[in-house]
């Protein structure tokens, strides 16, 4: 049965599975009260092949690893409805998905990583072989190449062309976070991934070519650099540096939503006019180590502060919403599972751009206090009803 395998929780969110036709995974996940049947079509195209894994090149000032990936230039730019390559397949439009779908993920079509995995073998050689490639990542050279191995997938929150995951409902976004889970275990047990990333970019001024609503699950072979310098800041400070922290931000005037498993809060250090950490109670390394109830709680939390972000304004307000997850095979103890939402929007109609000093340097300047953020976002979450 679907439920037994790794990361799953609900029997009730059916599973199925299929392939696209050039080879690339799907899998459908309906929702509990889904009126879906449980035939999906098959994927009838004739499809390029797909492209080779790209390029990874070391920047040997940073030690930063970028992956070059040309095939990207081909992506999709703002398409028509009639043209949405994420919406279930019809007559007049091909699109990735042949069926309609309540939830669905897919292999991305031209990824940053992947498809190539590398050869670790199985069983008791899996640990030392990830040790090994994080120690080779993790040197320092000139002209360093490395095949940009791991997976991209496609997270796709509805059958609609526009929205967000803050416009579905209670049930859906439940069957959106078994998927995450889900897809995390999976891509964790991936040879070559150090890191799994769930994510939502939200938004034209954020970037987003795509309206229809929908998230990514990114499968690095390192451990990125934002990661590395939280070790970096354990090892200075201790492991129970998160801990701490939450512990801190609970009894503060910045926090957002104190529910029983989870708490939302604007950090001390802001960086963004808008940033809200969303951090559980329990030290979980992941979606995948999360247990049924703070999937629950989550499913409804995480909808009251997308609400609440676009209740500040008359218009959507465009985010990168990160799921922050331990790396897969290193310091899982330590380090703990956060969803960090960050916005450039400063004001009705104005944005926060990375210039000088953010850009060039990493040097951040704040343009809100955090606590006159925080309050604004509470008494907006607090006119939420789901």
């Amino acid at each position: 049965m679907h439920q037994t395998e790794p990361g799953l929780l609900d029997p009730r969110i059916a599973v199925r599975r299929s392939t696209l036709a050039d080879g690339r995974e799907l899998i459908y996940y309906d929702d509990v009260d889904s009126v879906l049947p449980s035939e999906r079509a098959i994927d009838a195209r004739t499809l390029d092949a797909r492209p080779t894994t790209a390029e990874m090149r070391q920047d040997p000032l940073t030690g930063d690893w970028i992956s070059i990936a040309a095939a990207r230039q081909n992506r999709v730019f703002l398409p028509p409805a009639d043209a949405d390559p994420l919406a279930p397949q019809t007559e007049t439009n091909p699109s990735e998905i042949p069926s309609l779908y309540d939830v669905a993920v897919f292999e991305n079509r031209s990824p940053s990583f992947g498809p190539e995995l590398p050869d670790w073998g199985a069983g008791p050689d899996v640990p030392s072989a990830a040790s090994t490639a994080l120690a080779g990542v993790r040197d320092l050279g000139i002209e360093r190449r490395l095949p940009s191995h791991g997976r991209c997938e496609v997270v796709c929150f509805s059958p609609e062309h526009e929205g967000s995951f803050g416009t579905q409902s209670v049930s859906r976004a439940r069957t959106v976070i078994e998927a995450w889970a889900h897809r995390t275990a999976a891509l964790s047990a991936l040879p070559g991934v150090q890191q799994v990333f769930p994510f939502e970019n939200r938004g034209r001024d954020i970037g987003v070519t795509l309206p229809h609503p929908h998230g990514q699950i990114y499968a690095y072979p390192y451990v990125t650099p934002r990661t590395e310098r939280l070790l970096a800041a354990i090892d200075a400070y201790g492991p129970a540096l998160q801990a701490d922290i939450l512990e801190r931000e609970r009894s503060g005037e910045r926090v957002l939503i104190a529910g029983e498993h989870w708490t939302a809060y604007v950090p001390f250090a802001a960086r963004w006019p808008i940033e809200v950490h969303l951090v559980p109670h329990r030290h979980v390394p992941d979606l995948a180590a999360t247990d049924e109830a703070e999937r629950a709680e989550l499913a409804r939390v995480y909808l009251r502060i997308l609400r609440g972000l676009d209740r500040l304004y008359d218009t959507p307000t465009p985010y990168i919403a990160a799921w922050h997850q331990a790396p897969v095979h290193e310091r899982r103890a330590e380090v703990r599972l956060s969803m960090q939402l960050t916005s450039p929007r400063r004001g009705a109609e104005r944005l926060k751009y990375l210039a000088g000093s953010e850009a060039a340097m990493g040097a951040w300047i704040g343009d809100v206090p955090p606590e006159v953020q925080a309050a604004a976002l509470r008494d907006a979450i607090e006119g939420v009803e789901l």
